[in-house]
C-alpha cells in the first residue's frame, strides 16, 4: 500500500488531502496540532481505517523527533509538508510585527526543513520517494507585483530555496522535491471569495504528485501542473 505523511490536517487543503489520499487507498500519516480538537479529521479516520491521526506541533522540534521515532520503520512515498500561515496582521511596510514574522518563518520554512530531515530515511526507502512543501506564486519574486504581506512572501520565497536545495541534496539519493502552489483556495487563510474549493484543489494537487518525474525536481508547480518562475 502506498502511503503519504501529511502536516496541518484537521482543516483546509490538509483535510481534503488526506481524504482525497485516503478514498483512494493510500495509506495517510495524518498529523496536527490538536487531535483532540479536530473533530473532522477524527470523522474521516473513522470512516477510513487507513488514515492513522499524529500529533505534530511542527514548530516543536521534540515532537518532530517522537513522530520520526514512531515511524521509524515505515517507507513513505509522498512527505508534503503542508501546514502553513499566513502570518500576523501587521506585515506591511512600515508596519511589521517582527515576532509574528519570526514565527511565520518557522512554521513556513524552517518546519519543513527539519521535518524532512527527521523522517528521510523513511522516504528513502520507499518506491516513490517524494518530498513536497506547499508553495506559493506570493513567494516568487518574478511575480511580485503589489508588494506587502512581506513575513508570508518572505517565508515562501525561503521554502522555495529550502525545496531547491533539498533537491541538489539527495539528488543522489533518487528523492524528487516540489514546492507545490494550490490555487486561490476557500480556507481560513484564502478567505470566502477563493476560486478553488479545498477539494478541488487537493485533487489536481494529487494529480501533479502523481505525475511528478525526476526533471521536476527542484520546481514550483502550480495545481495544474505549470512550472511557475522562482
Amino acid at each position: 500500500m502506498s502511503s503519504i505523511l501529511i502536516t496541518g490536517t484537521n482543516r483546509g487543503i490538509g483535510l481534503a488531502l488526506t481524504r482525497c489520499f485516503a478514498r483512494d487507498g493510500w495509506r495517510v500519516f495524518a498529523c496536527c496540532r490538536n487531535p483532540e480538537q479536530a473533530a473532522e479529521l477524527r470523522q474521516s479516520a473513522a470512516q477510513h481505517r487507513n488514515i492513522s491521526i499524529h500529533r505534530l506541533e511542527v514548530t516543536d522540534r521534540a515532537q518532530i523527533a517522537a513522530l520520526a521515532d514512531t515511524l521509524k520503520d515505515e517507507a513513505i512515498d509522498i512527505l508534503f509538508n503542508n501546514a502553513g500561515t499566513y502570518g500576523p496582521d501587521r506585515q506591511c511596510f512600515g508596519d511589521i510585527d517582527v515576532d509574528g514574522w519570526l514565527k511565520t518563518f518557522h512554521v513556513n520554512c524552517i518546519a519543513p526543513l527539519l521535518i524532512s530531515e527527521a523522517l528521510i530515511e523513511t522516504v528513502a526507502r520507499s518506491q516513490r520517494r517524494i518530498i513536497a512543501a506547499m508553495g506559493s506564486v506570493l513567494g516568487s519574486i518574478a511575480a511580485n507585483s503589489s508588494g506587502k504581506d512581506y513575513a508570508y512572501r518572505t517565508s515562501k520565497a525561503a521554502v522555495h530555496m529550502v525545496i531547491k536545495g533539498l533537491s541538489i541534496d539527495l539528488a543522489e539519493r533518487g528523492i524528487t522535491t516540489v514546492a507545490l502552489h494550490p490555487g486561490w483556495v476557500r480556507t481560513s487563510m484564502g478567505g470566502a471569495k477563493a476560486t478553488l474549493s479545498a477539494e478541488t484543489s487537493a485533487r489536481a494537487l494529487k494529480k501533479v504528485l502523481l505525475g511528478l518525474g525526476p526533471e521536476e525536481s527542484g520546481c514550483l508547480i502550480d495545481s495544474l501542473g505549470v512550472k511557475r518562475e522562482w
